[in-house]
């Protein structure tokens, strides 16, 4: 879920930012559809590169499927320097985690994790068991405008931030004013901040629909106006920069600075468990360390976690990293040049195949996944009603000739695909 969908008017109360209710009774009969065609909550086993064995039972009894879901985009959530560097992290702690509150007491491994992810993406980084919870920590503070020379900021999201980020919304307005804008609208953002003297824009870096924030037109915004910028990038780290900065880091300077943080997963092109902040100042990580929520009340990510993002960041640091990068770009263009999306020949590894009608999309995904092939069957709340598709993670491990299997499945189902194609290949 992506979207912060405003239900019609007089079904909520003014200056409310949850409807909850509204979001189940229009979207309930969708998963139920979803669900009973088989297409969700699937069960499998992990074997080789991006195939698993569907369902329970005996190995050899279940059908093997290429799966197009996850997002390890470079291919690394099964590479055996993780899964190993998770084993060694257990063995030589002899502990799966301590329980109790990281303001008292941390695993050595942590400690080191931190300064390697901070030395690799040029920042104060802390790590955190999820992505959702280092937002959850930093949204208080952002609003409390203590990271703004003690003025409250007014808070702007992007209408397609991620649920991660938007589901706070009602927490950031307890503390200061909160504006939500359309998607990239960088003429919206700039009013706001000629409006007003501070002003924080929340954002993805990549967003997981597809498509990503302007960064350049941001650090403009930035340099004229003084706007803090938070973005979460959690589908951009590790695909790109020489270490995997990812798409929004690789676009800042040196020096992040005090009026940017970027958040990322540890658990998509990292391959390992877990989310980070990126911090730019010591100032910034002592008050994170201190009053970020989940920092200071809940325990740490747990040592397989740990020792996971550890073998990660061995292959982020050798050339391997660039030759998954290079191998996923290839990827990305073998399923470009068969099927059109709105998203066509951008460098980013999600590709969404816009069908519409909730039911034909489901219809659709499940034929698909007949064929051998598990790809995400998206509706309400995710993207608008009516809007309904399907999504594909393309993957740096993915074979060639199971992309090009994928584009002819999809060719047969969404016609209007290839015929998008051959019209933009003539004008």
């Amino acid at each position: 879920m992506k979207q912060q969908i405003v239900s019609p008017e007089g079904d909520r109360p003014s200056g409310h930012f949850r409807n909850t209710a509204y979001v189940i009774r229009k979207s309930r009969s969708f998963f139920d559809a979803a669900h009973t065609a088989g297409l969700m909550a699937v069960q499998g086993r992990s074997t080789i590169g991006r195939a698993f064995a569907l369902g329970t039972g005996p190995l050899n009894d279940r059908p093997e499927i290429i799966d197009f879901v996850r997002c390890s985009y470079l291919g690394l959530d099964n590479h055996p320097m993780i899964v190993a560097g998770a084993i060694d992290a257990i063995e030589a702690h002899r502990s799966l985690h301590w329980s109790c509150a990281r303001t008292r007491l941390n695993f050595d491994l942590l400690a080191e994790l931190e300064v390697t992810l901070s030395e690799m993406f040029r920042a104060r980084v802390l790590a955190f068991s999820t992505v959702m919870l280092a937002n959850l920590g930093a949204m208080p503070i952002l609003a409390s405008g203590m990271l703004t020379e003690g003025a409250k900021p007014v808070v702007v999201f992007d209408r397609n931030a991620h649920l991660s980020l938007a589901y706070h919304k009602p927490v950031v307005a307890d503390e200061t004013r909160v504006e939500t804008i359309g998607h990239n609208d960088i003429d919206a953002l700039e009013s706001l901040c000629r409006k007003h003297p501070v002003v924080a824009y929340v954002c993805d870096g990549v967003y997981s629909m597809g498509g990503n924030a302007p960064i350049k037109e941001l650090r403009d915004l930035q340099e004229r106006y003084g706007l803090f910028l938070y973005i979460d990038d959690a589908h951009g780290i590790s695909l790109f920069g020489r270490q995997g900065e990812g798409f929004a880091r690789t676009q800042f300077p040196e020096i992040l600075g005090d009026r940017t943080i970027i958040a990322a997963s540890l658990a998509k092109g990292f391959g390992a468990s877990g989310g980070m902040l990126m911090l730019g100042t010591s100032e910034q990580e002592a008050l994170f360390r201190r009053y970020s929520i989940p920092y200071a009340f809940s325990v740490a990510p747990n040592l397989a976690a740990v020792g996971a993002a550890l073998g990660s960041c061995k292959i982020h640091r050798s050339a391997e990293l660039g030759e998954r990068q290079k191998r996923l770009e290839q990827r990305i263009k073998v399923f470009d040049g068969r099927v059109a999306t709105v998203e066509q020949d951008k460098c980013l590894p999600i590709r969404m195949v816009a069908i519409g009608s909730e039911a034909k999309a489901i219809a659709a995904a499940r034929e698909i996944l007949d064929a051998g092939f598990y790809t995400s069957v998206i509706f309400f709340p995710t993207v608008a009603q009516g809007m309904a598709g399907i999504r594909v993670c393309i993957t740096a491990d993915h074979e060639v000739h199971d992309i090009e299997r994928l584009c002819d499945c999809i060719l047969e189902r969404v016609p209007d695909a290839a015929q998008a194609l051959h019209g933009a290949s003539e004008s």
